[in-house]
């Protein structure tokens, strides 16, 4: 027997691994299977009718991993799988031969299609909705209609990339850059103010190509401000952006506005010059360290994290500490650190000149120790400040009348915990003052500013004195 509800409905587990844009795509998955008779929702650990997985292979761990959680699900030999993304687009082949169970390979084509196929009655063994995303020229039309686990909710407005870097299997998994339509994207911001988010976190596949493609043709600050003149009560945060594309009138909107989060996340790669030549990315190190120094001229408080991957073919000591000294030199305020993954299918694949696993994994080290002394320096800086914080979470109800414990980050990305009064309430989703106090291991503690208490940001945004604080 399966694990049909009581009531001879269907139960559906979700899960994703992955990019911020998987996560919206899976979010617009639930919320449709949500709204639609006779279909349970349940937790991935649980048993269920119907197990749907949203994998990645951005790298080889990212495609183990959505390996190891589709042969997880496929031990309840009774279940229906349904298997998309990433994976599921560039290796269908290896997906078959993993599991015995019914199954539904869904290209990232035909990702809203997924609902649809979760909650079918019908279960035969094999189904396939399979394509080449390089005849793919929209956007999938997905829509999150309900609030999200997440306080921070994730709007994706774009999908797909056109850069082409020699390592990266992403065009051949999602396909050339495709634009959400300016119109959907406000609509999405709507649905989540009205939901009750405050923060939504604008993301694509390669976001600072927003609104090439588009008729007429439009660009990231225009949908920055487009959003921001419907004056919803959501602050905005801007994922991952090239150098490139980090531009003077964006860095002024940034500045400009409080409404816009002062946080960049900037990929670096290799600091390198012949590396990144070999790597097909689209600056070199001078022109990349002057956009970081631009940035934090502009926007002094602001987070700039930076993504960086070492042990691409041909990397030698060199390079490497090219690339340590130039991060060690710029006003970074963290790193996010790859070791350089073989993919088959992409140009470095077939490069000579492997760097050695353990030789790749000694510069990643080395290069996390100096993300985290980046890290503990930028924290430090703002010791003593009040900042704004938006509550994501905390140890539930206080016992023996002692103080709860809640954790969010600032407006600046700077995790923070702090105590709230017992008896208090539910601070989650909140956003307060918090005056930082002391490091962390995993950031700052910090407690309630004076004259804060329950003082949140919707009430704020409401009485129009965003200054009062």
């Amino acid at each position: 027997m399966g694990a049909e509800t009581g009531s001879g409905g269907k139960r559906v587990a979700v899960t994703t691994l992955g990019c911020k844009v998987n996560q919206y795509e899976s979010a617009a998955f639930l919320s449709e299977l949500a709204e639609r008779q006779g279909v349970e929702i349940v937790p991935f650990d649980q048993a269920a009718d119907v197990y749907v997985i949203n994998t990645c292979a951005v790298t080889a761990r990212a495609g183990a991993q959505s390996r190891q959680l589709i042969r997880r699900a496929a031990r309840c030999r009774q279940a229906r799988l349904v298997v998309t993304g990433c994976y599921a687009q560039v290796a269908p082949q290896e997906v078959l031969e993993l599991v015995g169970n019914p199954l539904c390979i869904v290209g990232n084509a035909h990702k809203e299609r997924v609902a649809e196929i979760a909650a079918a009655g019908r279960s035969c063994d094999l189904e396939m909705y399979h394509g080449e995303m390089a005849d793919c020229r929209q956007a999938a039309p997905l829509l999150v209609k309900a609030a999200t686990d997440r306080c921070r909710a994730v709007l994706k407005v774009q999908d797909g990339c056109s850069q082409g870097c020699s390592y990266c299997i992403v065009p051949r998994a999602r396909g050339r850059s495709r634009s959400v339509p300016p119109a959907q994207v406000l609509q999405q911001a709507e649905i989540f103010a009205a939901a009750g988010h405050r923060e939504a976190v604008l993301t694509g596949i390669h976001l600072g190509h927003y609104g090439r493609d588009l008729t007429p043709s439009g660009s990231l600050l225009s949908l920055l401000e487009q959003l921001l003149a419907r004056d919803l009560p959501l602050r905005y945060r801007l994922s991952s952006l090239e150098s490139t594309e980090v531009g003077g009138a964006l860095l002024a909107l940034l500045a400009a506005d409080s409404r816009l989060r002062p946080h960049l996340h900037i990929p670096l790669q290799s600091g390198d010059d012949r590396i990144l030549r070999a790597m097909n990315r689209p600056y070199g190190r001078a022109d990349f360290a002057a956009v970081i120094e631009r940035c934090a001229a502009t926007l002094p408080e602001a987070a700039i994290g930076v993504d960086v991957m070492t042990g691409f073919p041909g990397e030698d000591e060199a390079a490497f500490q090219q690339t340590y000294d130039l991060l060690a030199a710029l006003p970074v305020s963290y790193l996010h650190v790859f070791p350089y993954s073989q993919r088959a299918g992409t140009p470095a694949a077939r490069f000579s000149e492997q760097v050695p696993g353990p030789v790749r994994d000694r510069r990643a080290a080395r290069l996390r120790e100096l993300g985290q002394r980046k890290k503990a320096d930028f924290y430090q800086r703002f010791l003593g400040q009040q900042r704004r914080v938006l509550v994501e979470g905390g140890s539930g109800s206080p016992e023996n009348g002692q103080s709860e414990r809640w954790r969010g980050y600032t407006d600046n990305y700077i995790p923070v915990t702090f105590d709230a009064p017992a008896g208090s309430g539910d601070w989650r989703n909140r956003e307060v003052m918090v005056r930082l106090g002391e490091l962390e291991e995993a950031g700052v503690s910090g407690r309630l500013a004076e004259g804060a208490g329950g003082r949140d940001f919707e009430d704020v945004y409401r009485q129009g004195d965003d200054d009062a604080w």
